[in-house]
């Protein structure tokens, strides 16, 4: 399911209510470019340490942008079933009360979605907002101080076209009277109504929706009644709500602290980090602690079938979706045991049509590889049958020895922070199993 700017806010407490009632989330992202060649040798190498390459991928990662976010909802309803809701964001950057974002594009990537259907279209003129902890605090003082302005040239004329209005109306208006400012986009909604008000002590200012704010003279102490009722819509914490855009999503995740899924997903984790939580630190440390602390338990896809590659006769694969296919294969899908993945209804064209590099359906593809084969590993665990109908808690424990294991791609291994899964999962994984650490492992095929 594609969700764009327009139909964002509507659609967040949905997407809230999911993402609580998840089994777990699966994660995927399409970015402007990928390896920065700005500065010289910044390029990965085999003899890459993690801290070295953790800065190099920061350069990458300050430069370039999120055009599009993937997040595949796996809820266990009954039984050993789940049924997915996957959604495909598009991403861009907020340009309301901030430094107008700088990002860049590389020609090979862009190449490369395109060459898989990505439309830049939505990417640019739909692209649903976000900001971090720091843009939103200068945001917040700008709002506070009322010295809010505006970056982008084209909300400069469609400002300057709705005050010229609006001051030849109010010379003959009654009290009372109204009219109708129309074709409103966006922030454009706000900041129409924060310049009025500030600049006419008479007026008043209400959103009508459709693209739509309909300005009242009003006397002066009519105005003052206005300016502290509940009812006022253009109050500092909605607007911070509307401006957060993405990142009011982001911050449900966080919270939920269900298991996050992705495939190859230092980079995402990066991303999440810069463009939603605060700017990447200097210091690989402090990045690894601030990921622990947002998200306790993270599956990286690219380590689990690393291994399951090494220990099973399985073909070659060079992508995800190879993957996922290879695995289909191989688990017998009439034996009753195993998981059975369903596509929500609004999402049932990812069950009709393959779309690889789209980050939606990636994202349910990482999530699928993970449920197969965790079931894989379980039965080569157990010397009986699997007992019927096996629960995501008994997936947990056989994906133990990879929880918090990130893949590193051609590169060193190192281990990185501790972490006691046990805290967020409950009685998941027994006592005698060794705590896992949160780690990067050597790189095999993508």
């Amino acid at each position: 399911m594609e969700v764009g700017a327009a139909g964002f806010e509507r659609c967040l407490p949905r997407l809230r209510g999911r993402v609580r009632r998840a089994a777990f989330l699966a994660l995927d992202m399409e970015f402007t470019g990928l390896h920065s060649i700005s500065p010289q040798n910044n390029q990965p190498s085999l003899f890459d340490s993690p801290a070295e390459r953790y800065l190099k991928a920061r350069q990458s990662v300050q430069r370039f942008t999120v055009t599009q976010l993937g997040l595949a909802i796996f809820s266990n309803e009954n039984s050993n079933k789940y049924v997915v809701h996957s959604y495909n964001f598009f991403l861009f950057p907020s340009t309301w009360g901030l430094t107008d974002v700088e990002f860049a594009l590389s020609a090979s990537s862009i190449q490369f979605l395109s060459h898989y259907g990505f439309d830049y279209s939505k990417f640019f003129e739909d692209g649903i907002p976000y900001m971090n902890e720091v843009q939103e605090k200068i945001l917040s003082q700008h709002l506070l101080a009322g010295s809010l302005k505006v970056s982008s040239a084209l909300d400069r004329d469609v400002l300057k076209k709705a005050i010229d209005e609006v001051t030849c109306w109010i010379v003959a208006a009654e009290e009372e009277e109204t009219m109708i400012l129309q074709d409103l986009n966006g922030y454009q909604i706000f900041d129409v109504q924060l310049v009025l008000r500030k600049a006419l002590q008479n007026v008043w200012t209400q959103p009508l929706g459709d693209k739509k704010v309909m300005v009242r003279k009003v006397s002066p102490q009519h105005r003052q009644l206005l300016e502290n009722s509940p009812y006022d819509y253009c109050r500092e914490e909605l607007i911070l709500l509307s401006a957060r855009g993405f990142t009011n999503l982001f911050q449900t995740l966080v919270k939920a602290k269900k298991p996050l899924v992705g495939h190859n997903m230092l980079m995402d984790l990066m991303h999440l980090h810069d463009k939603f939580y605060k700017p990447l630190p200097e210091s690989y440390e402090e990045f690894k602690r601030n990921i622990h602390n947002l998200f306790p338990v993270l599956i990286d896809t690219k380590t689990v079938t690393k291994s399951i590659w090494k220990k099973c006769p399985l073909p070659r694969v060079l992508n995800l979706l190879e993957v996922y296919e290879v695995l289909c294969r191989n688990l017998n899908p009439k034996d009753s045991t195993c998981p059975v993945i369903a596509l929500a209804s609004d999402c049932s064209r990812y069950a009709e049509k393959k779309s690889p590099h789209e980050a939606g359906y990636d994202a349910f593809l990482c999530g699928s590889v993970l449920l197969k084969s965790a079931h894989l590993l379980l039965c080569r665990s157990t010397d009986d049958a699997v007992e019927a109908d096996p629960s995501f808690s008994q997936y947990l424990t056989v994906l133990a020895e990879y929880l918090n294991k990130v893949n590193f791609i051609r590169g060193g291994v190192s281990s990185i922070v501790r972490m006691n899964c046990r805290i967020f999962l409950g009685k998941t994984l027994p006592v005698n199993i060794p705590l896992p650490w949160l780690s990067m492992s050597e790189d095999g095929q993508s």
